[in-house]
């Protein structure tokens, strides 16, 4: 409710000053609201520049420590892993997700052994290790198997967990993944491992670069519109977000970020748990793409959209942009 009237109440009078705008300020960013994504790639010594992602590169698991050093010099409290994985191991029912020794689990142990004190997320979906590119097993008719996908979800999890993860993040949208991982990591006393779940996580236009990234996008047959959520829905992603709540989450993201700021706000009033949105690699792509063709300065722009997320409710935000906008912030 407004009390008073102009010349009263004069609403500029706050904004004339930095000191004062700074008071008053109702949202705050800083570098521990950040959750960094990296790329993993094989090989030694290796930074692989991502075309569609100018500025974002694959390293190799030897590069990560470095990586991980700096983010957390920066502030930056958590590191999002995503593995590209061999075209060579690959396969239809994606048994690399389960292997002790595969590319994401290399990568936890070498940032556990130098980094330690920063948190590690991993995505938990079969598309890196799957040789159609779906997130789940397919059967002969090429439609995704829920249930039978549930169980190396599941494995996946712990796999991930025995390495060494901090939070586990299933990006797969299968029914019930949530409460059987949580069960599993019940089961093998990994008691403190947090789930983050995709619960609102839409069949986007906007991720793109991210299969280039992670090598999926060439293997990829047909769409994903029958597990990941139509962009037209509201609704249905506040009934994903109970049942993942109820399932055993302890956090929950939207995915993409800035097209679906009104369900981060709506998640958030509705459930009042920590929300985190996704920043996703098309968004990455367009906000670079203004920068390169002249129309956009990217320091304020990358704050500007950071800003938004927290202003909508989120506690963190996952970005490519995290260790510039931690610069600029520190």
């Amino acid at each position: 409710m407004i009390h008073g009237s102009y010349p009263a109440l004069r609403l500029r009078r706050t904004r004339a000053a930095a000191w004062s705008r700074a008071m008053v300020a109702e949202t705050h960013l800083t570098p521990s609201d950040l959750i960094w994504p990296v790329f993993v790639t094989g090989g030694s010594g290796q930074r692989e520049p991502i075309r569609s992602m100018p500025g974002v590169e694959r390293l190799s698991v030897d590069l990560l420590a470095g990586a991980a050093r700096e983010a957390a010099g920066l502030g930056i409290p958590c590191l999002a892993l995503f593995p590209n994985t061999e075209p060579e191991r690959r396969s239809d029912d994606g048994r690399e997700a389960l292997n002790p020794d595969n590319l994401m689990c290399r990568a936890i142990a070498a940032i556990k052994a130098t980094v330690p004190e920063i948190g590690i997320l991993t995505d938990v979906a079969l598309d890196p290790y799957t040789s159609h590119g779906h997130d789940g097993l397919l059967d002969d008719a090429g439609r995704i198997l829920n249930d039978a996908s549930v169980e190396v979800l599941v494995g996946q999890a712990l796999n991930q967990a025995r390495a060494g993860a901090d939070i586990i993040a299933p990006s797969d949208m299968m029914d019930g993944r949530i409460g059987a991982i949580r069960a599993a990591l019940e089961g093998e006393r990994f008691h403190d491992v947090q789930i983050m779940s995709y619960a609102v996580k839409y069949a986007s236009a906007f991720y793109g670069p991210f299969r280039d990234a992670v090598g999926s996008g060439g293997y990829l047959k047909g769409d994903k519109k029958t597990y990941q959520m139509d962009p037209a829905n509201a609704e249905e992603g506040l009934r994903e977000v109970a049942l993942d709540l109820a399932e055993g989450a302890d956090h929950v993201m939207v995915k993409p970020g800035l097209p679906y700021l009104d369900m981060v706000c709506r998640v958030k009033e509705r459930f009042e748990v920590p929300v985190f949105a996704y920043q996703v690699s098309g968004e990455y792509a367009m906000i670079e793409a203004a920068v390169a063709a002249g129309v956009l300065d990217r320091d304020r722009g990358v704050l500007e959209t950071l800003t938004a997320f927290k202003r909508a409710g989120c506690s963190g935000v996952l970005t490519y942009h995290a260790i510039h906008a931690a610069k600029l912030l520190g």
